[in-house]
């Protein structure tokens, strides 16, 4: 019986499960990340909440996620991931390089912090490196986010923030958050005066340019 020699046996591929809702960037990365010898994209999801699922059921080593997904954004999977499937790394890749993004990411568990307009060579590599176990961060997001002053909201002044998008009213928001209308106007005159903005809207733009939402 004739055996392949070790140093001649094909080396295992790297599954990869790429969460991305634009369909046309899913399709290119799926494309051209397919093309490397080593990788294999096991699983497409185009939602958010579509995620944890997923990765449990093609168990792929390494999920590379977008952060601003419909139904549950790439951060707050990343933290899920990380409870329900931690032998599953994770590799953010976002149009959006904010210093508030990247301090989330790590905080989630994520193993690596990539912007979309690298080449697909260095995305590949980053791959290979996180499944390695070595953290791959996009240097100049990390110099920027040595110098950027931390999230100065709580975690429910960031929920009645989301809940202010599309002109909803404070009732809105307090219906949504099971909170009395009282407490939502004291979250939002907080977050207000945290972000240094005059009103709600303002205070929401700034935490999301921010990266803090």
């Amino acid at each position: 019986m004739n055996e392949t020699p070790w140093d001649h046996r094909p080396a295992p591929s790297v599954r990869v499960l790429l969460a991305e809702d634009q369909g046309m960037m899913r399709g290119a990365l799926a494309l051209l990340l397919g093309m490397e010898a080593d990788i294999e994209i096991v699983a497409q999801v185009a939602a958010g909440d579509a995620i944890v699922d997923a990765v449990l059921a093609h168990r792929p080593d390494v999920a590379l996620l977008d952060i601003e997904l419909p139904g549950m954004s790439g951060l707050d999977a990343a933290a899920v991931l990380r409870e329900r499937a931690p032998d599953c790394r994770v590799l953010i890749l976002t149009t959006f390089g904010r210093p508030g993004y990247l301090r989330r990411a790590m905080e989630a568990g994520a193993a690596g912090f990539l912007v979309k307009d690298g080449p697909v060579e260095e995305l590949a590599a980053a791959i290979r490196r996180v499944l390695a176990g070595e953290t791959v961060i996009d240097p100049a997001l990390a110099v920027a986010t040595l110098s950027a002053r931390p999230n100065p909201l709580t975690a429910r002044e960031c929920d009645v923030l989301k809940a202010s998008v599309d002109g909803a009213t404070v009732a809105d928001i307090a219906a949504k958050l099971h909170l009395s209308e009282s407490t939502v106007r004291n979250y939002l005159s907080s977050a207000i005066g945290k972000t240094g903005t005059r009103n709600r809207m303002e205070a929401m733009r700034e935490a999301r340019q921010q990266g803090w939402l």
